[in-house]
């Protein structure tokens, strides 16, 4: 795969040391951040995050709603020294791509880092699309915010006005700041830009990763293990789960 720039945030600075010492000998670049707001004051544009599972409190969620927030749209892999089925279940459906076992195997991590990177770019783009629309969102004000909403679910302005208990002529005032403050040339222009605000994991045709906030699908992690597939995993626990 191409060269790529990872990102090593969080856990212990010999973990961290390890991690990069790795993505060095697999010919990728690698920068390490003891924390999430030194990875933040540098705000990077590409590459792949490797947070640890304890990064910022609320876990995976918090950690891509922190991203968000600061308009960083990479693709994130989780680690940690270990993970059950419900932990890669919980990290995957709240917006990570992937789970990595630690301490990392080289050859393991070279295949999953060309998943993941295969995988990617339509994550990237969906999230880059959902972050640029609610930033220009949180601009408006709450009666503003009321009119698009309304305007989305394709009420006329008569029936805003009902709805929200003013005159036309106010909702024609709060729509036109609207859609200057969105930088809408045409109603279709606002309503897809709430569209992308509200986009799911549905939409997003990648086999791996989903997207952060909502409360998606659930779809298969790459792997739960270095050397282990999805498919190995559950031949391995069949015989558990008969037992129970």
């Amino acid at each position: 795969m191409e060269r790529t720039h990872l990102h090593i945030v969080g856990g212990s600075s010999r973990s961290r040391a390890e991690q990069a010492q790795i993505a060095f000998a697999l010919g990728h670049h690698a920068e390490v951040y003891s924390e999430l707001d030194e990875l933040l004051e540098r705000s990077p544009g590409e590459g792949i995050i490797l947070a640890a599972n304890d990064t910022v409190t609320g876990g995976t969620a918090g950690l891509i709603r922190r991203l968000g927030e600061a308009g960083v749209s990479l693709p994130v892999v989780i680690t940690a020294d270990g993970f059950t089925i419900n932990d890669v279940v919980d990290t995957i459906t709240d917006g990570a791509m992937d789970c990595l076992v630690l301490p990392l195997e080289l050859n393991a991590l070279a295949r999953r880092l060309q998943r993941v990177s295969a995988a990617a770019g339509p994550l990237v783009e969906l999230r880059r699309r959902q972050i640029e629309a609610r930033t220009r969102i949180n601009q408006l004000s709450r009666r503003e915010h009321e009119v698009l909403e309304c305007l989305a679910a394709g009420k006329a302005n008569k029936l805003i006005a009902r709805d929200l208990d003013i005159s036309p002529r106010t909702v024609e005032i709060h729509r036109a700041n609207m859609m200057t403050k969105l930088g809408a040339g045409h109603p279709a222009d606002a309503v897809r830009l709430w569209m992308d605000a509200q986009l799911r994991a549905q939409t997003m045709p990648a086999p791996v990763g989903t997207m952060p906030m909502l409360r998606p699908q659930i779809v298969e992690p790459i792997s739960i293990a270095p050397m282990q597939t999805a498919a190995e995993a559950r031949m391995s626990s069949a015989p558990l789960l008969r037992r129970a």
